[in-house]
């Protein structure tokens, strides 16, 4: 899971512990943040919680490589996932058909909500290049 395009400089350790966030472990949770742009999942992934991810990047300051990594993956993460829900909304989903307990055929279901709601989260500048 460590096959993140983003490059950066580990965080320093607040121990030695190896269970703890070492360098293989912040640049896996960085690869997991950018698939999908959550920090508990990414936290979650890489076996940390949530609240210790955040202590990680505050004890790393604002302007260390691992907080730049975390913004770029984060920001990654959200617009790959905004993609897939504008292409699943656009595309849809084949669901299957049962009768009596068979199935018996697909049909595909397109959801405006989930395009509605992946545009909503498109920043305004996004915005303003669709003439709104």
């Amino acid at each position: 899971m460590t096959d993140s395009p983003i490059v950066f400089a580990s965080a320093p350790s607040a121990s030695n512990r190896r269970d703890g966030w070492t360098p293989e472990r912040q640049r896996a949770f960085i690869a997991a943040l950018a698939k999908i742009g959550l920090v508990s999942a990414a936290a979650k992934a890489v076996g940390m919680s949530r609240k210790s991810a955040y202590a990680l990047l505050a004890r790393a300051g604002p302007d260390s490589g691992f907080a730049g990594a975390w913004h770029e993956a984060q920001s990654l993460g959200h617009q790959r996932a905004s993609d897939a829900a504008i292409i699943r909304a656009i595309d849809g989903v084949e669901v299957p058909v049962f009768y009596r307990g068979i199935q018996r055929g697909t049909r595909r279901v397109y959801d405006n909500r989930l395009l509605i709601a992946a545009l909503r989260a498109q920043g305004p500048a996004d915005r303003d290049l669709a003439g709104r």
